[in-house]
């Protein structure tokens, strides 16, 4: 199912653009699973959060797992997509782009402090156009700016064929397939499918679906899935095989990472 979103080549309710004098503006909007909000781009710079559910964003050839931990920016001119996972509560906050917290073209992977989330609560519930909203603005371009960067990147390709069996192991992270084997499916040879990981991704097959899986164990964590079961439905061997790969990338074991939030 999908629904339409308004983009730059169509017109918006006027109190919906985030202006000079109120730089920071929220929507709010509950989604189902498997709603989508089709590719799109605004003129103004986007944090796109959801306090309950999950969501997957897919912009500038990569793709990203929300759950209510993480959020993303999306800078202003850069094609989007949001696709819902479970039911969500998107919230998503609109800069003006002389307010933007961060200059540049790439999205970023934002880690949502207790703070954050309280002040997004409350942009919600206050005075359109109050002197407490400006205030508030401020706050959450402060607190936007000071929140921790997380390297979970998920590069996606152009080449059909290779898109083809990236999307399959999103949907199957825990196969245990080879690259032959996903040949065959998708009609290029392994070494093909070979060659265009590493000049499109810049990176090897396993190396991907590696990190590929440790993006989405991101929202498995967070939604209180024993790490035993995470482990499981990702495809590692055990609990410890994959608590030694986490640390490996993120420094620190999955347990001890996700107590600290």
């Amino acid at each position: 199912m999908s629904i339409e979103i308004l983009t730059d080549t169509r017109p918006q309710p006027l109190d919906k653009y985030p202006t000079a004098d109120r730089p920071v503006r929220l929507t709010a909007r509950n989604l189902q699973t498997e709603e989508v909000i089709s590719m799109h781009r605004h003129v103004w710079g986007q944090f796109t959060y959801t306090p309950e559910g999950m969501m997957q964003i897919i912009a500038n050839d990569s793709t990203w797992f929300v759950p209510p931990l993480r959020a993303i920016w999306i800078p202003s001119g850069v094609e989007h997509e949001v696709r819902i996972i479970e039911p969500s509560q998107l919230r998503v906050l609109y800069f003006h782009a002389d307010h933007v917290p961060f200059k540049g073209s790439e999205c970023l992977v934002l880690e949502v402090a207790p703070l954050l989330r309280e002040l997004i609560v409350t942009m919600e519930t206050i005075t359109a156009g109050s002197e407490r909203e400006a205030h508030l603005a401020t706050v959450v371009i402060d607190e936007i700016q000071a929140a921790k960067h997380l390297p979970i990147h998920l590069p996606m390709p152009r080449d059909k064929r290779l898109k083809s069996l990236c999307e399959i192991l999103l949907a199957e992270p825990s196969s245990g397939l080879t690259l032959e084997d996903y040949a065959r499916q998708v009609g290029a040879s392994s070494r093909t499918l070979s060659r265009l990981f590493e000049s499109e991704l810049n990176m090897s097959f396993s190396a991907w679906r590696q990190q590929m899986r440790l993006s989405k164990a991101f929202p498995l964590v967070t939604s209180g899935l024993p790490l035993s079961q995470v482990a499981e439905e990702l495809g590692y061997a055990s609990q410890s095989a994959f608590s030694a790969m986490f640390k490996k990338t993120f420094g620190e074991s999955p347990s001890n990472f996700f107590r600290q939030k």
